[in-house]
């Protein structure tokens, strides 16, 4: 045995993870206890021993509620967020065939502005003073689309006089009511789901609704109804580019209602916000590479038209209004020796013209 003891209670691990500046901690069976820094997964100690079956059950239950236990019990995972007395964090707990596996996201309880976060303040912050519309932020797992929503969320709660309504899963970010009224909701606590809480929310006359995360049909479509009905919703995807997150939304539909949802896309669409955070160079953190796509009467026509396909070209003529791809973003990332070649390629569009760029 190592000198590495299994620590008591999960909070013990939570706590190195918040010192070392880690997005990520992993309890999981048969594997030493991890965190994710930087972008990258590790052992916390090169020497630690696989946790055990008991370990992991042992470390569950010593943050568990009886709801939750009872839960992990009944479906065999059970996501939550959790919170002790030097941070909130979003915890994942899953049965697996080995035993447990525990994962926590550190979720920083200081909400970055735009600035900091590095967002182009001078073309969304337009995008956040529509009194309707739809502005939707994607990317992957990990991509930072919870930090750059709460910075758009915390702008709004400062820049207006509204009604601002969360729907989340779980509860992220705390506002404080600033100049808005701030409501949130968390999907499992308070309500069952984003589409009865999306449903109910209409009733509760909010001016900007936030969506944690637009997933099916119905959500996707309460979600166009409120922004077509007076609202400015705010809602994230997973999708990685501007055309995949249109052709990801209108294919959520049955054929017939095609033609009609991408006229109310056309019509109620802000912006696209996509994101991809990057490791740096030096390894001491990752740099944020951003699509932004803003609806002109260009983008609509093609999105009406369905030929999504053309957005790419569109966009590289529309800098003025702070359009750019996100291959450009990577170009210019790696033309300021933050990224390197290599990831640069990994995580670009065209790869065959980027190839060109490098050889250039």
């Amino acid at each position: 045995m190592s000198e590495h003891q299994v620590l008591a209670h999960v909070d013990e691990y939570l706590k190195i993870g918040m010192e070392y500046d880690c997005s990520d901690i992993h309890l999981p069976t048969a594997y030493p206890p991890a965190w994710r820094r930087f972008g990258t997964l590790a052992p916390i100690w090169d020497d630690h021993p696989p946790l055990t079956a008991e370990d992991t059950e042992r470390l569950a239950y010593s943050f568990l509620s009886e709801k939750e236990k009872k839960r992990l019990d009944e479906v065999g995972d059970v996501d939550f967020a959790y919170a002790n007395e030097f941070g909130r964090f979003r915890a994942s707990v899953v049965k697996q065939r080995l035993g447990l596996e525990i994962v926590f996201r550190i979720i920083s309880t200081t909400i970055r502005t735009m600035a900091e976060c590095g967002l182009p303040e001078e073309h969304l912050i337009p995008l956040t003073r529509y009194q309707n519309g739809l502005l939707l932020v994607t990317g992957s797992v990990g991509s930072g689309k919870s930090t750059s929503l709460a910075s758009l969320i915390h702008f709004i709660n400062h820049d207006r006089e509204d009604h601002i309504l969360t729907l989340e899963d779980p509860i992220e970010y705390i506002f404080e009511s600033a100049g808005c009224h701030v409501n949130q909701r968390e999907v499992h606590s308070h309500t069952e789901s984003f589409a009865r809480a999306l449903r109910g929310a209409l009733r509760e006359d909010p001016d900007v609704i936030m969506v944690g995360e637009m997933r099916n049909l119905e959500t996707i479509q309460l979600a166009l109804t409120a922004a077509e009905t007076g609202h400015l919703v705010l809602g994230t995807l997973h999708t990685g580019n501007a055309p995949r997150t249109l052709d990801r939304v209108l294919d959520v539909f049955p054929t017939d209602q095609r033609d009609q949802i991408r006229i109310m896309v056309s019509e109620s669409l802000r912006g696209i916000i996509s994101q991809q955070l990057v490791p740096t160079i030096d390894g001491t953190g990752r740099a944020l590479a951003l699509e932004l796509l803003v609806n002109t009467p260009a983008v609509a026509a093609t999105i009406r038209d369905g030929k999504t396909f053309m957005l790419p070209g569109i966009m590289q003529t529309g800098k003025n209004v702070g359009m750019v791809t996100m291959d450009e973003s990577l170009r210019n990332l790696y033309a300021a020796g933050k990224i390197s070649q290599e990831e640069t390629l990994f995580r670009c569009e065209d790869k065959a013209q980027m190839r060109a760029y490098f050889q250039s």
